[in-house]
């Protein structure tokens, strides 16, 4: 029977989680089996289960593990001395620089969320919220301090987070400018137009 191959000295289960990642952002995570799992792995679907759970148990360890690192780099540029704008820019570019390095684990993490279970589906859309407010909240210090226009800061949070995510058709064209020349359009393109 074959054996889980770990690489670069990585455990067995993240070599699953990894797989789990690409196979989830492929098919979905309501239509990718355990099955397909083991064959991305090359075990028997029973093998997968001396590693995990379930497949819900993998979906957590991705969400979370976005999720957490957001909330590291969020707390990072927060506490910093930056100004308004120039911390909206850094999570902005935090954000994008996510979309292209680790595409298919955000992706999943924003796309499949919605089927965790309780207490990690309350907990998870929380954490969402959460970021949502305090990224809304470093605009409105920047309304405040008359270094961004008065806007609504939760439209533009929404209208800045939709683009990010609209990153996944650029992995998908034949023909693109490369990632750097995005994000520097991207950015360029959010921030001015919040400038005071």
């Amino acid at each position: 029977m074959a054996k889980i191959k770990s690489k670069n000295n990585g455990t067995k289960k993240e070599v699953i989680v990894e797989a789990a990642t690409r196979l989830f952002r492929e098919k979905g995570f309501k239509a990718a089996s355990m099955r397909d799992l083991a064959e991305a792995v090359g075990v028997e679907a029973a093998s997968l289960y001396n590693h995990i759970q379930s497949k819900e148990e993998l979906l957590q360890e991705i969400c979370f593990k976005v999720a957490n690192e957001f909330n590291q780099k969020f707390d990072e540029i927060e506490n910093s001395d930056l100004p308004s704008i120039k911390k909206v820019e850094a999570m902005l570019r935090f954000h994008i620089r996510q979309m292209f390095q680790h595409y298919e684990m955000v992706i999943v993490a924003d796309r499949d969320w919605r089927h965790l279970s309780d207490p990690y589906l309350s907990n998870f859309h929380n954490q969402r919220r959460a970021y949502r407010k305090r990224l809304a909240g470093i605009i409105e210090a920047g309304i405040a301090n008359n270094e961004i226009k008065p806007v609504d800061a939760p439209t533009v949070v929404l209208i800045m987070l939709h683009a990010v995510n609209g990153i996944e058709s650029w992995h998908r064209s034949r023909e693109k400018i490369s990632a750097k020349q995005l994000e520097d359009n991207m950015v360029l393109i959010m921030t001015e137009g919040l400038k005071a």
